[in-house]
């Protein structure tokens, strides 16, 4: 049986998957084949006697970039223009990554992730290919590889079954209008610090309206700049 969910991972250094996503619960689900992952090495599509992918910025100036004519031949032979999948191309300069995007990749077939090297690529294929510019964060990596694995982390884990209980994937971070409450389990008390005792009580409504206190609380001081979003 063929997995519904597919990721194609196209990049120099292919040998950087399955990584952290072979472990755990998604590494798990990858063996039972109810997700699949595939990660093809660009430099197969690469030019002349050494497989050359890359050269020097038109116009000056340091490092090289990954060339248009390599990075579209590498795709073309992943996926064929009828592959339903979207193509993101891992960025700094890209739209940052949400839950909510998160949530509707894992709905969908699958995605096909591009890793980008050196200074970047030729701006020629994002076009061409139709690339959608996708950022983990406000920071920038020496490849896109360690975002591609955070990208599909995140959406296999909300892979039907892939997780222990489907309420995990829903009563967190980013899912509702901000952070998750706080976690405790025993001991109920460890060095000095009790486990608060409405959570030991056994009233769950008390329960429930200390635990939304405690997100908008959280939420406010960690991150103001989610207070009145209806949702993810």
């Amino acid at each position: 049986m063929t997995p519904s969910w597919r990721a194609t991972v196209l990049t120099l250094y292919p040998e950087m998957f399955p990584g952290h996503l072979g472990l755990s619960l998604a590494g798990d689900a990858l063996a039972r084949g109810e997700w699949a992952l595939e990660a093809r090495n660009i430099r197969d599509h690469g030019l002349g006697r050494h497989r050359a992918v890359d050269d020097t910025p038109a116009g000056g100036g340091a490092g090289m970039v990954l060339r248009c004519d390599v990075l579209a031949a590498a795709i073309d032979a992943a996926a064929p223009a009828s592959d339903p999948r979207p193509r993101l191309l891992m960025s700094p300069r890209g739209r940052p990554l949400t839950q909510a995007q998160v949530r509707a990749l894992s709905e969908g077939p699958g995605l096909i992730a591009v890793c980008g090297r050196f200074e970047g690529v030729d701006e020629r294929v994002i076009a061409g290919r139709g690339l959608e510019e996708v950022s983990v964060g406000d920071y920038v990596l020496s490849g896109g590889e360690p975002a591609a694995l955070v990208l599909i982390d995140a959406c296999v884990r909300l892979l039907p079954g892939v997780m222990g209980k489907a309420a995990s994937g829903v009563e967190e971070s980013f899912e509702g209008p901000g952070l998750e409450y706080p976690h405790y389990t025993r001991p109920r008390e460890w060095e000095g610090r009790p486990i608060p005792d409405v959570l030991t009580g056994g009233n769950h409504a008390a329960i429930a309206r200390w635990r939304a206190a405690e997100a908008a609380r959280l939420t406010r001081e960690r991150r103001p700049d989610l207070l009145g979003r209806d949702g993810p």
